[in-house]
């Protein structure tokens, strides 16, 4: 029977089909197929044969159609040509089946008609089949090419494969051929997300295309094919079905809906976010060589979950298919990829790669195109056959290179790290020839296995260097790194070790994580997790590990086993089925638990069979193979025993088991159960009792160790537990794989200056062995370190990082799961030093001179010389006859020590050939190639033989020195000197250039002028009076740089004069020699000379220095890589020398600074001088005019022999101390002196400062003055005058002056800082003087005094006009009743001060209309009546008599207009108030009189025109009558009489005046006592009548329009000037005189709304034209107060 393909059962997308409602009919199509198809097996006629071939007809071209229709076309025709076949009989004749098979071909076309409205793209083929069907056996034939024809058209739809790709059936004879088909990569998402298209439309057609797919398969698996030729060349097909078919697919649809459950129940544990992993390119896609104007295709597959997204790049830049319409072609199908490139170019060639990403990384893969351009005359056209061959030979992908140069510099060497950091290893490859158009292929290996990138590992190339970064270095980290560099098929390697030592553990004494935690053989429910151990324990035994478990996505880890184990693997059950788990182990000892090994990666808890089929993504979903049984459907069988059972693991902790599923199971899932009995005995218990295992092995835990076990087990499903298992054999309950046993003879051998080989056997019996940790300990010292922390497979291992010239001692043990063993015996000590070898084959073999029966040969150094000097050659030639080479002769019997050598007793006129051998302690090296066939000859030329032994010395990188022998032939004459020749390594021959113009005499020459970075070859040719000769061999190429660490000779010379070079070299072997030379020819036995080496360090030293020493002395460090150095000593540079030695031999007492004398503060003199140095026997002598002075009471001597300093200080100069001081010095063996001459002037003037520094200094015992009187000017453009003052306390006074008299000061000085202060505020021409100030107390006291007078004063001055200039405001517009004005405030101002206006660049001239004048700290510009000529610009300029500071101001446009508008209302608003009616004064406030008396009251009033005048009564008219009069005389005189008063005359009385400009009342109360007596009169103006504050109330008239707003004046007021403008524009205090200062404080003015102008209110008796003379201008320029 055949079982569904697996996809079916494990991927949701097609569960969700399946189930879909567009697909019910399909399904219940597929179910009545079988009923039709029963009873056409049972006819058994003819006419099914041609039925069946319209069937599959039908049904093939139904499924190259991807929709449901295709599939619904084919059911439904079958169901209907089943009913045709139904009503056949033995009679059926051939009309009668033609008749119903049209029938049938009808309704198959309705029904076609109906399925294809659902999916329209696909009805139009699906008619057209429909029609064919209509038109007969011949329309059927047409039909039927048509179908084909769709199925080629329509074939990409179902297959990645190319068109031409054909479908086949498969007959009987062919079952186990696999089909040429192949379908799309099916892979598993998320649970909410089925299928890989996007629409829920797409996943139907799917799903019905497999179904019919499968269908047709099905079919063919039992079809007998037969095929008839006929006329027309059409085949027609004939099939036969046998009752297994109806069998198989009967079976296989229960399945199918057994297996749909199935899955559903899968999927809903399976969690398939756990099972992403990266892409991965399963084809890649090749390189391509192709002529131009062809077109090119890369293919490749890639693999992963999520479906990866797929980007082509051309050399590293993305290809932008629509920035280059129809130049490529990007396809994607079904995980076939592809990028096609039509009419190549030559600028198409390139490297090409595709890069695959998901969430779980990114991955790519490069190909490379090479497109040929040919060169000659061809046809273009020509050059599209892929069949034309124009070169003879081939191209390689990479060009038309056959071989690439690869070479590595700046290579890694062995790296040392420690777990956590990061590490990086890099080389710079240089690749000739260089192809810029391609890229090498770059890999990097770890121990021989092909490292990928990921999270801890980082790989780049840069186009020149390779690196690798451990972002995260582990102890897994730790081997042999290896980087291939590929070109093409050639390829080279550079391999270096890498060591990675474990991190300090957070517990002191703890061990070292475990490493290379892997999981094995995982399954549904568990997994065995191994590991390695540690190479360190922490000192203690390791007791066992932990074995920690994290879920994916989470990060909650959880202990798997709750006592240590010991064994190095560890079953983990208890795992959730479909989850995903990562891994880490733990080790403990008794002092505490290491830190956690890194993580595993991430395993699947799945059915290794599901983890295959999830992971392996395979080209289609069945293989085309179909199986078919005879058995029945078998549902609800229960299961048979499990087979080969086993026990494939047994330790102390548990014992794991394996079996086989058993071969009848029936086709739902089954589980087991595991029994257990001790052996022996038939007690059988159940291992599992609560929960089932799923998976074929299980671990068995709780077994007591020591005891013998049988195991067996038990299957089941819902039909019950089947039959037990055959019992395994007993098992003891104990470790199967023992520990390892030590191994043996540890074989350490000399490698390096600092590692060394160690070597040994494997322990006997070993099994499983993991590798092997290796230790080294120094000889004596007790204490081992471990020299990999990764065990080392083999029985060999280089131990680097150890110290060179120590003595180590190495020990091994072997690792295995069981754990580790014993340390191997101690190794015999071995001292780390570099190994000898035998040195490489010398090359370059030339003739340096023939004769007649010998030559001389000559050849160059070996590059590899063994560790050790070369001892000598030994030289071999044979015969060459006819070209035929003899039999190899030597040449030399002993070595020689010179690098040419003649051989004798040749053959005249014979060709030889000849090779070299070098030798050293370590033996005869490999000889070198054969040279060229040289002739054996006397050789005439007249001019001499090469030079030979031609070298480079001192390279730097700018210069080298070259070294040569003189040729053995020297021509017919004496040579007379030589020239040397030099090129870049990479240059032609013609760019050979002479490097000196005249011949040289001697054999050596530094070359100057080099390129840094450059590569030079050399070359040297002698000379001789018959011309120059045949040039040398050239030198091996030279770069010109200064390697780092490089180091010089230098000169040096010693405390006793003596004279030497000293030469350092820290890249010694232990071989290595010092090697001295003299104009480079080797220093032997001179006695002028006398070298010490030691060490690393060699001293060449002059015993007496010469002009017959005069040269260049180099030396070099033999066994190294060239190093070198040299030092020229010309006559010059002996003369310094000479200098320097002759100061060493008798020196000097360096001094820093010679004797020198200062005036001290009490007027002390002292005479000092400094030594740079002095040592502790020195000693100073003081002379004074040749005389030497003592410590004592006039000189006070002292010398610090620390600093170096000398001093003498006299308390006093007298006549007597004027003449010449001396200080004598000496220390050991060295001496000096310092004189200092005091005489005349100098002398006098010394002897005044001394005075003068004695006097100061009593000064300052009392209070002083630091610094003298001064003056400054503050920010508010006042004068302060300060001093700074010092040694002052409580009692200390201060006192000012001016001009000798004392100035009063409010408060006492606190002398706050030590500065004194005295302020004087607006400075001005009065404060001119001279000014003093004395502290005194009872010490003493001092004076400072300042004149500020004259220039002093002028200074100061103009410094405070400066600041007063400054402070000035920005220029600023006010109107006002007479004009506008422009003003600016100052701090203050004083006279010196002078002001100027100017008005549009003219200097203003000042009339009655145009004045200025100053108001306070108001500077002004007054414009009277202003006009339009009066706009413009106007600068006010202040010159402080230094400076002219500048305000500028625009009165035009708006600003005029709206100042202008103002100066209008104000104006108008000045005359109202001027003229309108008010009274004066004279009315009383309260009058109090006795009834019976007589009441006169008067007062005068004003206004322009004659105020109306009317009495108000208790706020009601009042008029005249015969007791009251009221009179109104003389436009101003108002008077109020009542002749007898009674009490009705009580009460208040209001005088009102009145005109056009406004309104004002004055009130009066009368209050009458009701007393008996004679009546008096009692007049208002003349009375003492007490009063209080009379209350005016005024309104204009124009007041009265607003609303009637009061405004309030005083009742006497002598002055009001005009106001400037104040924050508030709608209140404008008035300028007071100091009279009315106080009234006026208590009542303010308010005018109609905005600036007002008052003037001074004249008295009754004054004429208004008087008071108008006087203006409010001359009033404010009175001094301010």
């Amino acid at each position: 029977m055949m079982s569904l393909p697996f996809y079916q059962r494990h991927h949701e997308h097609y569960d969700r089909a399946y189930r879909h409602k567009a697909l019910s009919s399909t399904v219940s199509q597929y179910q009545k197929e079988t009923k039709s198809k029963s009873a056409v097996y049972a006819q058994g006629s003819a006419a099914y044969a041609r039925g069946s071939a319209a069937y599959r007809h039908s049904s093939a071209a139904a499924f190259s159609l991807d929709s449901s229709a295709a599939y619904s076309h084919g059911s439904s025709a079958y169901d209907l040509e089943s009913a045709a076949y139904s009503h056949g009989s033995t009679a059926y004749d051939r009309s009668a089946a033609q008749s119903k098979r049209s029938a049938a071909y009808s309704l198959d076309s309705e029904s076609l008609s109906t399925s294809s409205a659902a999916y329209s793209h696909a009805s139009e083929s699906i008619n057209k089949l429909a029609a064919a069907y209509r038109l007969g056996s011949e329309a059927y034939s047409f039909g039927q090419k048509n179908s084909n024809l769709m199925i080629e058209d329509q074939s990409y739809k179902m297959s990645p494969k190319a068109k031409r790709a054909k479908q086949s059936l498969i007959s009987e004879d062919k079952e186990n051929e696999a089909l040429d088909y192949s379908v799309p990569i099916f892979t598993g998402r998320q649970v909410n997300i089925s299928g890989i298209t996007d629409t829920e439309e797409e996943r139907i057609k799917e799903s019905a295309a497999y179904v019919a797919k499968r269908n047709l398969f099905a079919t063919g698996e039992g079809v007998s094919v037969s095929k008839v030729a006929k006329t027309t060349s059409e085949e027609e097909h004939h099939e036969k079905k046998s009752r297994k078919v109806a069998i198989r697919e009967s079976a296989e649809r229960v399945a199918m809906k057994k297996t749909l459950e199935e899955t559903q129940a899968f999927h809903r544990k399976l969690n398939q976010d756990k099972l992403l992993h990266a892409p991965e390119f399963i084809i890649e896609p090749r390189s391509h060589t192709i002529w131009e104007k062809e077109n090119v295709r890369f293919n490749c597959s890639v693999a992963g979950w999520p479906e990866p997204r797929v980007t082509w790049y051309k050399n590293n830049v993305p290809i932008d298919v629509q920035a280059h319409p129809g130049k490529y072609i990007i396809q994607s199908r079904y995980g076939l990829h592809s990028l096609e490139i039509t009419e190549c170019e030559f600028d198409d060639t390139a490297q090409y790669h595709a890069s695959a990403m998901n969430v779980k990384g990114e991955v790519s893969v490069y190909a490379s195109l090479v497109v040929k351009r040919y060169k000659g005359e061809i046809d273009a056209s020509l050059l599209h056959g892929r069949n034309l061959s124009l070169s003879p030979f081939a191209v390689t992908p990479h060009g038309y290179a056959s071989r690439f140069e690869i070479s590595f510099v700046d290579k890694f060497d062995v790296a040392f790290g420690r777990e956590g950091e990061t590490m990086s290893l890099g080389c710079t490859v240089v690749i000739n020839p260089d192809i810029k158009r391609f890229k090498p292929d770059i890999e990097w290996y770890r121990n021989g296995v092909l490292i990928t990138p990921s999270k801890w590992v980082q790989m780049q190339w840069s186009g020149e260097r390779a690196s690798l970064t451990l972002t995260h270095a582990n102890k897994e980290d730790e081997g042999l790194y290896t980087l291939r560099v590929a070109m093409g098929e050639y390829y080279e390697e550079y391999s270096g070790y890498v060591f990675v030592r474990d991190a300090d553990a957070e517990i002191p004494g703890a061990p070292g994580a475990p490493l290379d935690v892997q999981c094995l053989d995982a399954n549904k429910d568990y997994v065995i997790v191994s590991w390695k151990q540690p190479a360190v324990d922490g000192g203690n035994p390791i007791l066992g590990y932990f074995i920690d478990r994290c879920e994916v996505g989470t990060s909650h880890w959880t202990q798997c086993n709750e006592n240590p184990v010991k064994f190095a693997r560890f079953p983990v059950t208890g795992l959730i089925e479909g989850r995903s788990y990562i891994f880490r182990v733990r080790a403990v000892n008794k002092a505490g638990v290491s830190l956690p090994s890194r993580v595993s990666e991430p395993v699947a808890a799945l059915d290794p069979a599901d983890r295959a089929r999830l992971r392996s993504h395979p080209s289609a979903p069945w293989t085309g193979q179909i199986i078919v049984t005879e058995e029945e459907p078998a549902e609800g069988v229960v299961p048979g025993p499990p087979t080969d059972l086993q026990v494939i693991e047994a330790t102390k902790n548990y014992v794991v088991l394996s079996w086989k599923p058993p071969g009848q199971r029936g086709h739902e899932g089954i589980m087991y159960f595991v029994e257990k009995c001790v052996a022996g005995t038939e007690d059988w218990q159940r291992v599992n009792t609560e929960i089932p295992v799923k998976s074929p092995r299980f671990a068995v835990f709780d077994l007591s160790e020591g005891k013998s076990y049988c195991f067996r087990v038990r299957c089941c499903n819902s039909a019950g537990i089947g039959e037990p298992s055959e019992a395994t054999e007993a098992t003891v309950v104990d470790d199967k794989l023992d520990i390892p046993k030590a191994p043996g003879r540890i074989m350490p051998t000399r490698n390096t200056d600092t590692s060394v080989v160690v070597t040994w056997t494997e322990p006997p019996d070993a099994k499983e062995l993991v590798g092997y940790y290796i230790e080294s300990s120094v000889e004596g010292s007790g204490r081992w370190e471990p020299c990999n922390n990764n065990p080392v497979k083999g029985t060999r291992f280089v131990c680097h990082g150890l110290s060179t010239g120590e003595k180590y001692i190495f020990r091994v043990r072997a690792v295995n799961a069981a754990g580790l063993s014993e340390f191997s015996q101690e190794s015999e000590p071995i001292e780390v030093k570099a190994a000898i070898a035998a040195p490489s084959p010398p090359y370059d073999i030339v003739v340096l001179e023939s004769v007649r029966d010998s030559m001389v040969l000559g050849w160059k150094q070996p590059e590899a010389i063994g560790g050790t000097e070369i001892t000598g050659y030994y030289v071999n030639y044979r015969e060459v006859v006819d070209g035929v080479p003899g039999k190899w002769k030597e040449a030399n019997i002993k070595a020689v020590t010179e690098r040419a050598y003649r051989i004798q007793d040749l053959k005249e006129n014979m060709v030889y050939q000849f090779q070299v051998a070098a030798a050293n302690l370590a033996g005869v090296g490999a000889p070198s190639k054969p040279s060229k066939p040289f002739k054996c000859e006397e050789w005439t030329i007249a001019v001499p033989g090469p030079p030979h032994d031609v070298k480079c010395t001192e390279v730097r990188k700018d210069s080298l020195v070259l070294l040569w022998k003189e040729p053995v032939y020297s021509g017919r004459s004496p040579i007379v000197g030589y020239y040397v020749d030099m090129k870049e390594t990479e240059a032609k021959e013609e760019c050979w250039r002479s490097v000196n113009e005249k011949p040289l005499q001697k054999k050596f020459l530094k070359i100057d002028g080099l390129t840094q970075g450059v590569s030079y070859v050399f070359r040297v040719r002698a000379t001789n009076q018959a011309g120059v000769g045949k040039p040398s061999d050239v030198t091996d190429a030279v770069i010109a740089e200064t390697r780092p660490g490089t180091k010089e000779v230098v000169v040096d010379v010693d405390d006793n004069g003596v004279i030497s070079l000293n030469f350092e070299c820290d890249q010694m072997s232990p071989d290595s020699k010092f090697i001295w030379s003299k104009n480079y020819e080797p220093i032997e036995d001179d006695p002028r000379l006398n070298i010490d080496t030691k060490g690393g360090k060699s001293k060449l030293s002059f015993k007496n220095l010469g002009e017959d020493d005069l040269g260049i002395y180099s030396c070099i460090v033999t066994d190294t890589d060239g190093v070198s150095s040299s030092y020229t000593i010309d006559e010059e540079e002996m003369k310094r020398l000479l200098a320097l030695s002759h100061e060493r031999q008798f020196p000097t007492v360096p001094l820093i600074s010679e004797l020198a004398v200062e005036i001290l503060e009490k007027g002390e003199v002292r005479f000092w001088l400094q030594a740079e140095k002095l040592s502790g026997n020195a000693k100073a002598n003081f002379v004074f005019n040749d005389k030497e002075i003592f410590n004592g009471e006039k000189y006070k001597m002292k010398v610090d022999k620390n600093t170096g300093l000398i001093e003498m200080i006299m308390d006093k100069l007298e006549e007597k101390d004027e003449g010449t001081y001396t200080f004598q010095l000496q220390d050991g063996k060295a001496t000096n002196q310092s004189s200092l001459v005091l005489i005349g002037d100098v002398f006098k003037k010394l002897q005044d400062e001394a005075d003068f520094q004695r006097k100061e200094w009593h000064r300052k015992q009392g209070p002083h003055f630091v610094d003298k009187l001064g003056w400054e000017v503050t920010d508010e453009c006042n004068v302060m005058l300060k001093c700074k003052v010092a040694n002052i306390k409580k009692e200390t006074h201060i006192v000012w002056y001016k001009d000798d008299r004392e100035i009063m000061v409010d408060e006492e000085h606190d002398f706050k800082d030590g500065v004194c202060t005295l302020l004087i505020s607006e400075f001005s021409k009065k404060d001119a003087g001279t000014y003093e100030v004395i502290l005194k107390d009872d010490r003493g006291k001092d004076s400072s005094e300042l004149k500020l007078k004259d220039t002093a004063f002028a200074d100061l001055m103009n410094e405070v006009c400066r600041r007063i200039a400054l402070s000035a405001t920005d220029l600023k517009i006010q109107s006002t009743a007479e004009g506008i004005r422009l003003y600016s405030y100052v701090t203050y101002y004083v006279e010196d001060l002078r002001v100027g206006w100017v008005h549009n660049d003219t200097q203003i001239k000042f009339t009655d209309r145009m004045r200025t004048g100053v108001t306070g700290e108001q500077i002004w510009l007054q414009i009277n009546e202003p006009t339009p000529q009066d706009k413009g610009r106007y600068i006010m300029e202040l010159f402080d008599g230094n400076t002219t500071h500048k305000k500028t101001v625009d009165l035009s446009g708006q600003a005029f207009d709206e100042a202008f508008a103002e100066f209008q209302r104000l104006k108008q608003a000045a005359i109202a108030e001027k003229n309108r009616a008010r009274v004066l004064g004279g009315l009383p406030d309260v009058v109090t009189i006795q009834e019976g008396k007589a009441l006169n009251l008067s007062c005068t009033v004003w206004g322009d025109p004659t105020p109306e005048v009317s009495w108000l009564k208790n706020e009601k008219s009042f008029v005249s009558d015969a007791n009251c009069i009221l009179k109104f005389e003389s436009g101003k005189n108002v008077s109020f009489s009542i002749s007898t008063v009674s009490t009705q005359d009580s009460g208040k009385y209001s005088l009102v005046v009145k005109n056009k400009y406004g309104t004002e009342t004055s009130d009066v109360t009368v209050i009458v006592m009701p007393v008996s007596g004679q009546t008096d009169t009692v007049q208002g103006h003349n009375q003492n009548n007490k009063t209080v504050s009379k209350k005016k109330k005024a309104m204009t008239a124009s007041k009265q329009k607003e609303g009637g707003k009061k405004d309030f004046i005083k009742p006497h007021v002598e002055e009001i000037t005009a106001t400037e403008e104040t924050p508030d524009p709608n209140e404008v205090p008035p300028v007071e005189t100091e009279k009315d200062k106080k009234s006026n404080q208590q009542a303010a003015k308010k005018t109609a709304g905005k600036t007002g102008v008052a003037e001074k209110v004249p008295q009754p008796t004054e004429s208004l034209d008087r008071q108008g003379k006087k203006t409010p201008e001359k009033a404010a320029l009175g001094k301010p107060h």
